[in-house]
């Protein structure tokens, strides 16, 4: 894992952007991994940014979505498919036909997740995967104890997932059960793993995450197994580091040519 600390949410999700932009910009059909969430909305206002005043173009990009909820149309307030039209695409020049959002309304669930798998791999595999992190260690809606090896499946949120939900659905009890979520071993597969996290609430999942054991309790606990993960952190979320003044120093002595 790489560790990145920046001083603050702005201006780390800066540093995200730019290294988003800067794989779109050396490889144009880049295949993407979107998440949702508040965590990086920040991200995707400098991501349209860059496409608006840089020329930033999208037009040849692929994108996945980590997950939806079962059972919402893709019109629901709630949906991640509005999330995303609301944050991205509705912003830059994403065609269409390249977008994929699990389907939280299919008839038959378990074929749909293994469509969505081959999906993946018929557009060659992510390049890069975005992920934020829960306070309980969840990517993606892998939900403690969820296998480390899983595809995309399924899966029953927590109480305190549904909790954290709420706002979106004018309360708790409107939040569904279910949601569709690429698995861990499917984020795994992923060529670079980019996690942003901010605030004092995250700093102990982020420390867990990063010197804890690898765990099923803990789902992020997997990518240290990844062979390039980055995390970016604002200084909140990297409160609780035994080794945060180390990684401090590796990023600013890193060479010139691994610099952002």
């Amino acid at each position: 894992m790489e560790i990145i600390i920046q001083p603050d949410s702005g201006t780390a999700s800066a540093l995200a952007a730019k290294i988003v932009a800067r794989i779109i910009k050396d490889n144009p059909d880049a295949v993407i991994g979107f998440p949702t969430g508040a965590t990086p909305l920040e991200f995707y206002r400098n991501l349209v940014r860059m496409h608006r005043e840089e020329g930033l173009d999208f037009s040849r990009t692929t994108t996945f979505n980590l997950d939806e909820f079962v059972g919402l149309p893709p019109d629901h307030s709630g949906s991640y498919h509005v999330y995303m039209d609301k944050h991205l695409f509705g912003q830059v020049n994403v065609g269409r036909d390249r977008i994929h959002i699990p389907d939280g309304l299919a008839a038959d669930i378990p074929a749909s997740c293994r469509r969505y798998e081959e999906e993946i791999r018929t557009a060659g595999g992510i390049d890069v995967q975005i992920l934020g992190i829960g306070v309980d260690g969840h990517i993606g809606f892998n939900e403690p104890t969820s296998s480390l090896g899983s595809r995309t499946r399924i899966k029953t949120l927590t109480r305190q997932t549904r909790r954290e939900n709420a706002a979106e659905f004018g309360g708790e009890d409107n939040v569904p059960y279910h949601v569709l979520t690429m698995g861990i071993g499917t984020i795994l597969d992923s060529r670079l793993i980019l996690l942003l996290a901010f605030g004092a609430k995250k700093a102990p999942i982020v420390a867990q995450t990063v010197e804890g054991p690898v765990t099923a309790l803990i789902p992020a606990s997997a990518l240290q197994h990844h062979p390039r993960t980055i995390l970016i952190l604002d200084e909140e979320a990297a409160g609780e580091l035994a080794k945060a003044d180390y990684y401090r120093y590796v990023y600013e002595h890193k060479p010139d040519w691994q610099k952002y």
